[in-house]
């Protein structure tokens, strides 16, 4: 039973406060659910172009994530991540070659991966991407950026 400041019944009051621990339990309940799905969702290796038209590209590869966002997937784009972070220039060769094999490190912890292809096909880089994929034994899906 519940007791007030000066040590006296108050049921009233106790249930109100029951009422608000049981919410308040409830509503932990459903923060900690949704926070234990984001943590277990499958981590995807996107695969877009980069090379050429970087601005365009950019928006592409943020389109391709947030496709996978709304599928419940945590997308993991490096060549989102490593340019912006490193300053990494895609024109020069070793910048390019030490962008692409962090790429390829991520890829390995990966679940699957997502290649976004568009109607100017697939890059060198991309190819890299799939081949390490493969060789890795990750499940591959090919998405059409006109798709999405």
């Amino acid at each position: 039973m519940y007791r007030n400041s000066e040590g006296y019944k108050d049921p009233t009051a106790g249930m109100a406060l029951g009422r608000m621990m049981r919410d308040y339990r409830r509503e932990q309940k459903e923060i900690w659910r949704r926070q234990y799905e984001m943590k277990h969702q499958r981590k995807v290796y996107v695969v877009s172009r980069y090379a050429g038209d970087i601005e365009k590209n950019t928006e592409d590869a943020i389109r391709a994530c947030r496709f996978l966002i709304k599928r419940h997937k945590q997308p993991v784009a490096s060549h989102l991540l490593y340019p912006a972070i490193l300053g990494l220039d895609d024109t020069d060769k070793d910048s390019r070659e030490l962008g692409l094999m962090y790429g390829l490190s991520l890829l390995a912890v990966c679940d699957e991966v997502y290649c976004f292809v568009t109607k100017d096909g697939m890059s060198e880089g991309m190819d890299a991407e799939i081949r390490e994929a493969k060789k890795l034994g990750k499940a591959i899906y090919y998405v059409r950026m006109e798709d999405i």
